[in-house]
C-alpha cells in the first residue's frame, strides 16, 4: 500500500506512472472500493455479530465471564507453558519471572518498587531525558508495594500479578493521577474521579500501577514527542521516535521499567510503538476491554491495548482486564471469553495467512522491512505447514489552542474541517470495507502485513518545543493500523527483526472479529522462532537481579 493523492471522491496509490492495475493472479484477491460506487448504509460504530459457525478456533478454553479477574488471570496461567531456567539469550523478565522471585523470598515488591524510582530518576535527568512518564508518584508506588510484600510474607498474593509493575498511558484514569491526554490543560476540565474499568481490574489482581507515561498531545500524532512533557525516546536508539500515541508505554517496556503497559489504540497507537520498540504490542476487537474512564477522543476507533514484554504477558493482561461491564447491556452478542492454549506453539494447524503485497514506497529502510517481514512469513509457514495467498491492496480512500502543541493544533485543524456530508461519506466506506474484509476472512484465518512502513526516526530539535507532524513518516507509519481501528479487528504485532541501523522492526496479524486466541497462537508461534534473537535495548534497567 503506497501513498494516497485524491482526484475527485477517488484516492488512488501515488506511482511514477498511472498504468491499470494488473489482473488478479492464482492465490491474490484484492481489496478495492471506489467511493463514487458506495451505495452501502453509514456504519457509525464497528461492532460485530458473533457467528459461532464463522469463526471456528482451535486449541482454545473457554471461560465463565463470570470469574473475578484474578480468576480469570489464573485460568490464562494454566493455558501457558511449563516454565523454563533463565536463557542463555537476552529476554525481558516476564510476569511469572516476578511472581516465581517474589514467592521464593529472592526478592520483594518493595524492593523492585525502590529500583524502579531510582532507574525512573536516573533515566529522566540528563544525560538521558527519556521523558518515560508524565506523573508518577513514589510515595504511591511506595504503599502498593509495600502492601503486596505483606501479602507474599504472608503466603497470599491474590494472583500473579500482585506486585508486579504495570504503566498507564496518561488517556486512561489512575488515581492518584490526574488525566491530562498529553495536554497541559484538559485534566483543569475534566478531573479524574477514580480508576478506568481497566485499572481497577489491575488492581483488584494486586498490580502495582507506577504512574502515567508520556503519551503525543490528545493522540494527535505518530511520532510520539511531546512538547509539553518532553519526548519519550526510543531505548534502542534514544536519538529516535518510540511512535505514538502510546509513546511512553511502549517505552517503559522495552527498557525493562515493566513487563506490561497500558496502552489506547485509535490509529496503530499500541501497536506502532511496540514495533517500534520492539515490544509486543496486542489490540483486542472491538467491544472487549470496556472504555469506562478512558477519554473519548476516538471512542469509535479506539481501543484500550496491551503493550508486553511476551505474548504470554499480554495473555495475563488480557485475562485480567477483558468483558463487559456487569452494568451495561451489550448491543451485539458477544462470543464467550476464550483463551488460547499455549502450551505448544505447534498445538494449531491448517491456518491460512492473507499477505500483503510488495509495499510501493521509497522510504528509508523499507528494504529491511520488506525482506525481514517476508523472511519472518516463510519461516513461519515453512515451520508450521501453514499456507499463504496474497492480498493485493488497492483502497481508494472552539477552544483558545495557545496552550496546545503546533502539531495538536495543525493536527485537530484538519480534523475539524471535515463537513458532515463528508464524515457520513467515510461511515459508508466503513461499511465497505466491513463487507470485504468479511470476504477476504472467508479466504484467510488471518492478515499478515508489516506493522509499519519505517523504522524508528531521527528526533529533529525543532520538533522538542513545537511537537512534530510528518504526514510523510506518519503515512508510513499507520498504513499499516487503520483496518484494525476503522474496523474494530484484533490485531497483534511481535518483534521479528532490525534493520541495517538495529532498530525494531514488527510483523502483525489482523485477525476475524473476537478471534483473540487465534491471534495469540499466531503470535506465540512467531515469538518462538525469534526470541532468541532479540537484542538488548541501549537503555535498560534489570530491576530483578541486578547485574
Amino acid at each position: 500500500m503506497g501513498l494516497f493523492r485524491a482526484e475527485g471522491a477517488v484516492y488512488k496509490p501515488v506511482q511514477e506512472t498511472d498504468t491499470a492495475s494488473p489482473p488478479p493472479q492464482p492465490n491474490q484477491f484484492y481489496l478495492t472500493a471506489n467511493v463514487k460506487e458506495l451505495e452501502d448504509s453509514p456504519l457509525y460504530v464497528p461492532l460485530h455479530p458473533y457467528d459461532s459457525e464463522d469463526l471456528k478456533e482451535q486449541e482454545i478454553k473457554h471461560i465463565d465471564s463470570d470469574l473475578s479477574p484474578p480468576e480469570k488471570v489464573q485460568q490464562a496461567i494454566d493455558c501457558l507453558p511449563l516454565s523454563s531456567e533463565k536463557q542463555p539469550f537476552f529476554h525481558r523478565w516476564t510476569v511469572l519471572d516476578y511472581s516465581k522471585a517474589y514467592s521464593s523470598g529472592d526478592i520483594t515488591p518493595r524492593m523492585v518498587a525502590e529500583r524502579f524510582i531510582a532507574a525512573v530518576r536516573e533515566s529522566s535527568n540528563p544525560p538521558m531525558k527519556m521523558s518515560f512518564f508524565i506523573n508518577y508518584n513514589e510515595e504511591d508506588i511506595l504503599k502498593q508495594a509495600t502492601e503486596s510484600t505483606l501479602r507474599y510474607k504472608k503466603g497470599e498474593p491474590i494472583s500473579v500479578l500482585d506486585g508486579v509493575l504495570i504503566a498507564v498511558k496518561d488517556e486512561i484514569d489512575c488515581s492518584p493521577y490526574p488525566t491530562t491526554g498529553g495536554t497541559k490543560w484538559l485534566h483543569k476540565v475534566r478531573p479524574c474521579t477514580g480508576d478506568a474499568c481497566c485499572v481497577m481490574r489491575l488492581r483488584l489482581c494486586g498490580a502495582i500501577l507506577v504512574g502515567k507515561t508520556n503519551m503525543h498531545e490528545l493522540g494527535a500524532g505518530t511520532s510520539g514527542i511531546n512538547p509539553h512533557y518532553g519526548v519519550a525516546r526510543n531505548p534502542y536508539d534514544p536519538s529516535k521516535i518510540t511512535g505514538g500515541s502510546s509513546s511512553g508505554s511502549a517505552a517503559v517496556v522495552a527498557a525493562g521499567l515493566c513487563p506490561v503497559a497500558l496502552g489506547v489504540d485509535g490509529g496503530g497507537s499500541v501497536r506502532m510503538p511496540a514495533a517500534l520498540c520492539g515490544v509486543v504490542g496486542f489490540k483486542p476487537t472491538f467491544g472487549r476491554i470496556p472504555l469506562s474512564g478512558v477519554l473519548p477522543l476516538n471512542w469509535t476507533v479506539g481501543m484500550v491495548g496491551i503493550l508486553a514484554a511476551t505474548v504470554e504477558d499480554a495473555l495475563v493482561v488480557y485475562a485480567a482486564i477483558n468483558g463487559p461491564l456487569p452494568s451495561q447491556q451489550p448491543t451485539v452478542s458477544l462470543p464467550k471469553v476464550s483463551f488460547p492454549l499455549l502450551k505448544s506453539a505447534t498445538s494449531i494447524s491448517a491456518i491460512k495467512l492473507a499477505k500483503y503485497d510488495a509495499v510501493s514506497t521509497t522510504l528509508v529502510h523499507i528494504d529491511d522491512i520488506r525482506v525481514c517481514c517476508s523472511r519472518a512469513v516463510d519461516k513461519l509457514c515453512e515451520r508450521y505447514g501453514w499456507k499463504v495467498r496474497t492480498l493485493n491492496t488497492q483502497t481508494y480512500q472552539n477552544r483558545n489552542c495557545s496552550d496546545q502543541g503546533w502539531d495538536a493544533r495543525v493536527a485537530l485543524s484538519v480534523y475539524g474541517s471535515f463537513s458532515s456530508q463528508e464524515y457520513i461519506k467515510a461511515q459508508k466506506i466503513r461499511n465497505h470495507q466491513m463487507q470485504i474484509h468479511r470476504n477476504v476472512f472467508a479466504k484467510a484465518d488471518v492478515i499478515v502485513v508489516p506493522t509499519t512502513g519505517v523504522t524508528a526516526y531521527e528526533i529533529k530539535d525543532d520538533a522538542l518545543k513545537t511537537g512534530e507532524l510528518d504526514y510523510i513518516y506518519g503515512a508510513a507509519l499507520v498504513r499499516y493500523q487503520i483496518a484494525g481501528n476503522f474496523l474494530g479487528l484484533p490485531a497483534v504485532t511481535v518483534p521479528v527483526g532490525y534493520d541495517t541501523a538495529g532498530l525494531p522492526i514488527g510483523l502483525q496479524f489482523i485477525g476475524k472479529p473476537w478471534s483473540e486466541p487465534t491471534l495469540m497462537h499466531l503470535a506465540f508461534a512467531m515469538q518462538a522462532l525469534y526470541i532468541s534473537e532479540f537484542r538488548k535495548p541501549k537503555v535498560f534497567h534489570d530491576l530483578l537481579y541486578k547485574e
